[in-house]
């Protein structure tokens, strides 16, 4: 006997699709730009490592008092899953993952398309198995699911044509899903936490203005790099 739709487990069979299909745009991504060290295999399982932690424990400490919250075991079985929590563990992985094998290059440019294929992928299950406070709500996963597509074709077909500094590719995703993120949240029934503000949006509020920050100072540096420099011509 197969099992009916029912029975299928639709949120993690998205997921893992998900990730089926970031593994197969960071290959090809990877094989086009040359990136084939051995050492790249570490650094993508020490992404999914820290982002299937943080994924799980990123909505752990909700409250100040440490007693209000759901033990770790707790949290990790039932808890809430953070995709917020999981890009920033998959940030810290691959990180960590470099230190440990000693790669140094840039590899923001490698995950950036495959996370957005990823996501735009995984979000449909969030839309077929979840249920926001209100059933119009679901419409927000399948406007985030649209945002990643519509990312990864801007990354895929239009920023690898542009003269970017390494890397940048990564930042520049980030940056416009977490103001697309602060947006949707107002439409997306989680719970208020401060100042009519959710939990994600707090976050988002002061990580934001970092990434912007880097993303201007990377901007101006790489202008005063490249301009023209003014030789005095003897009289």
């Amino acid at each position: 006997m197969y099992p009916t739709l029912a029975e299928v487990p639709t949120h993690g069979l998205f997921v893992a699709l998900g990730i089926a299909v970031a593994a197969l745009v960071f290959t090809v991504e990877a094989r086009r730009r040359g990136a084939t060290d051995e050492r790249m295999l570490y650094i993508v399982m020490g992404a999914l490592l820290g982002g299937a932690i943080f994924m799980r424990l990123g909505t752990w400490a909700q409250h100040l008092d440490p007693s209000a919250n759901a033990s770790l075991v707790e949290q990790w079985v039932r808890g809430n899953r953070s995709i917020l929590g999981g890009l920033v563990g998959a940030w810290l992985g691959v990180h960590v993952a470099k230190w440990v094998v000693g790669y140094r290059a840039r590899t923001g440019d490698l995950f950036a398309p495959a996370v957005a294929a990823g996501m735009a992928v995984g979000r449909i299950g969030c839309y077929l198995s979840e249920s926001p406070a209100g059933r119009s709500l679901h419409w927000t996963f399948l406007a985030e699911s649209a945002f990643h597509a519509v990312a990864f074709v801007a990354l895929w077909w239009w920023l690898r044509h542009r003269d970017l500094p390494p890397g940048e590719t990564f930042v520049w995703y980030v940056a416009a899903y977490g103001l697309f993120r602060f947006g949707i949240e107002f439409w997306r029934g989680n719970e208020v936490a401060w100042q009519g503000l959710t939990r994600p949006q707090l976050f988002l509020a002061v990580t934001i203005p970092f990434v912007l920050a880097r993303i201007w100072w990377r901007w101006r540096r790489d202008v005063e790099t490249t301009a023209p420099t003014t030789q005095e011509v003897p009289a």
